[in-house]
């Protein structure tokens, strides 16, 4: 009997140990080697310690405004916008201020190193333009400058950490020239809010905290980026406060001098030491060559609304398009939103959609492209018809679009009471680049070269002066003929179908803006159907019985991008920020 009630008041004093452990406020190492009472001990209730309770998220990011809006991927840099508007800037002006404010305060995702597209519409004049500010290859880039392994795969991250894995950034030259000709305001007024932000510091926030975690190796191996964004070595804690004023001082190098002081003199002999020392092969005179390009949006039609969107070296425009086209040959709204039909129909369309796009898509600059046949309805329509309702296709190949020819970032979106309309995606592709930090210019270089193809031969293969292939999508939305919608996002690949599906939600199940951008999505590109796990249980086992290998993510995953959208209607504007990151939306 006395070993019973020893080993009773062992039990109870290893539970309460526990307990207090559980509940004390010290923290100590677990302890070892501990032996358990033998299995006669009467056993004692302990209470099960609780999970951490997830943070809530707020899903209503959105604003309404007669004047002006912004969207952005930061509160912060939305603010910028709209002050830019209140002070007499126009959507031009904002659209500037706004694109150096989020290099500042969103640096793992765009900054003087990358580059990206802009979109405008003027409403009084109809007038639109396009500036392709993407990254291009150096100089003395060629076809077979990764080394690859017996599978195709480039070996040591050379194509996405480190100097080799940089384009020369495009960025300055794109923010720059919009000013110059569009703008009303100087380069001082509308850059001066990015360099205050820079020496006074942004707070870090959960979001920004988890980037810096995922991305703690990369960081971690480039003196000059992790002095910024690590503290004492490691990753900053929510609440923090990160300050930059390195950034500070090449913004003013820049508002001084203009482009030349980016692209000539000590800033660009700073940025090809940074990038070769890193293993690259930057010239001084591929800063001094970089030119900008103007072209022409593509253009589409989905159930009578207009789409104006990016064209080559983006993929994203026309492919909207192409996928809008396919989905207007079936009762979308009838199927129903994100039901087993619908998702059916949208995977199977996306599949058909990437496979083109994997065989056709590059810089038209160097590559002949099948543009109007990929966006052509007709085109579309046989497509189409070779989906099967009933089961997943198990292989998919392209098509031949020229029978039917004739003759992840960050988005931001602006919009004033005139309807003027801006859409900027941009970018230095991976979150924090290819972890390339510019010293002493605290701004890190892109890893765009990651969006070649490594292999020789191919539409999308390495050229000098070539610019990669991009799905970034700034798109604009006319409804008969009036200004509608801006939109976009981040998500490499994932872009092209969650800016086809917000405009599905819309337009086909007459969602406001905020539904529509923080509805579940889906994403297909070779087979595997990915979906947020708000997804209904029972729609995921059906489209599993038709065919389909599911993949599910998490309930607001950013690896389906953060869109950043507008909407006018009856003189009000309707902004809406993605919960999938710190998104929001300003009006005044």
């Amino acid at each position: 009997m006395r070993n019973k009630k020893n080993l009773k008041l062992l039990s109870l004093l290893l539970a309460l140990a526990l307990v207090f452990s559980l509940v004390g406020c010290q923290t100590s190492e677990p302890a070892t080697n501990v032996e358990e009472p033998v299995a006669q001990q009467e056993s004692v209730a302990v209470e099960t310690p609780k999970e951490p309770e997830k943070p809530v998220v707020n899903m209503d990011r959105s604003d309404t405004g007669k004047n002006g809006m912004l969207a952005t991927a930061k509160p912060e840099a939305s603010e910028v916008g709209i002050e830019i508007m209140k002070n007499g800037g126009n959507a031009i002006d904002a659209a500037v201020a706004t694109a150096f404010a989020l290099g500042v305060v969103e640096p793992n995702a765009s900054g003087l190193g990358g580059g990206g597209f802009m979109i405008i519409r003027f409403a009084e004049t109809g007038e639109e333009a396009f500036f392709d500010f993407r990254e291009v290859a150096p100089g003395n880039a060629t076809a077979d400058m990764y080394e690859l392994d017996e599978e195709g795969k480039v070996v040591n991250e050379g194509k996405t950490v480190g100097g080799k894995a940089a384009g020369i950034p495009g960025e300055v030259a794109g923010l720059l020239t919009a000013l110059e000709t569009y703008g009303s305001m100087s380069r001082e007024e509308v850059m001066q809010p990015a360099i205050d932000i820079a020496e006074n510091g942004f707070l870090v926030t959960d979001n920004f905290v988890g980037i810096i975690q995922d991305n703690f190796e990369k960081i971690n191996k480039f003196d000059a980026t992790k002095e910024i964004y690590l503290k004492n070595g490691l990753p900053f804690e929510a609440g923090d406060t990160i300050k930059n004023p390195d950034l500070a001082e090449t913004l003013k190098i820049i508002v001084k001098e203009g482009k030349d002081g980016f692209y000539k003199g000590q800033v660009a002999e700073d940025i090809v030491k940074a990038a070769n020392d890193a293993g690259g092969i930057f010239a001084l005179e591929d800063l001094a060559n970089y030119e900008l390009k103007m072209r022409e949006p593509v253009k589409g039609t989905y159930r009578g609304y207009e789409i104006i969107s990016a064209p080559p070296s983006s993929s994203g425009g026309t492919h909207v398009i192409q996928l809008l086209n396919i989905l207007e040959n079936f009762d979308v709204k009838g199927a129903g939103h994100n039901t087993t039909e619908g998702l059916h129909l949208w995977s199977e369309a996306s599949k058909l959609m990437f496979a083109d796009r994997g065989k056709y898509m590059a810089d038209t600059d160097f590559v002949d492209v099948p543009l109007a046949g990929l966006a052509s309805k007709d085109y579309a329509k046989v497509l189409a018809e070779g989906i099967d309702k009933t089961k997943a296709a198990e292989k998919v190949s392209f098509g031949d679009p020229y029978k039917y020819e004739s003759g992840s970032t960050t988005h931001f979106s602006v919009m004033d009471k005139e309807g003027n309309m801006v859409a900027v995606t941009k970018t230095i592709n991976y979150f924090f680049g290819s972890g390339v930090g510019v010293p002493g210019r605290g701004f890190i270089l892109n890893n765009e070269m990651d969006d070649f193809n490594a292999e020789p031969g191919t539409s999308n293969s390495v050229e000098p002066g070539k610019r990669p292939l991009s799905s970034m999508t700034p798109t604009l939305v006319l409804k008969d003929g009036e200004p509608f919608m801006t939109l976009g996002s981040p998500g490499a690949t994932r872009i092209i179908g969650s800016v086809a599906q917000i405009i599905s939600n819309v337009i086909d199940h007459d969602m406001d803006i905020q539904d529509a951008v923080n509805a579940p999505r889906m994403f297909n590109q070779r087979g595997t159907l990915s979906v947020e796990s708000r997804m209904d249980k029972d729609v995921l086992k059906e489209l599993e019985a038709m065919g389909h290998e599911i993949d599910i993510r998490g309930e607001l995953d950013a690896y389906f991008g953060g869109a950043q959208c507008i909407i006018m209607e009856e003189g009000l504007l309707h902004g809406a920020g993605d919960p999938r990151r710190d998104g929001q939306a300003v009006g005044f």
